[in-house]
């Protein structure tokens, strides 16, 4: 198996030891994504909303990088800081970026480092 790991120009930097993206057997995955600014690298203001927009924003950055729209995504998983208060806003912003029939979705609740979502993505090429 022959896998493409790459780093997407427009998504904030990784904070870690990986990669934005691997393309590996006709799926793209995706890290797990944040709502750091691309520009600025600081975590954006506001709620969960706000977060969650900037997040998937920066995943249709990663997409992007290899031709990949959020049409083609298959799977989603979320994790909220505070799955209680926060899904229905959560939800509503994912609403704004993927359509019905919707792509199948995990989202828990996690402990998670200075933010309240984070997401990652895979998607069919």
């Amino acid at each position: 198996m022959s896998a493409d790991y790459y780093h997407a120009k427009d998504a904030p930097p990784p904070g870690g030891s990986y990669s934005h993206g691997v393309i590996a057997n006709g799926f793209l995955y995706t890290c797990g994504m944040g709502p750091a600014d691309p520009g600025t690298g600081k975590i954006v203001d506001g709620g969960v909303a706000e977060q969650t927009r900037q997040t998937l924003k920066n995943l249709q950055a990663i997409l992007a990088e290899r031709g990949a729209t959020m049409d083609q995504v298959v799977k989603v998983t979320s994790h909220l800081q505070d799955l209680h208060r926060d899904f229905a806003a959560y939800d509503a912003v994912y609403r704004e970026f993927f359509k019905a029939p919707f792509p199948v979705r995990t989202t828990v609740g996690s402990q998670l480092m200075n933010i309240l979502v984070e997401i990652d993505l895979v998607v069919a090429l």
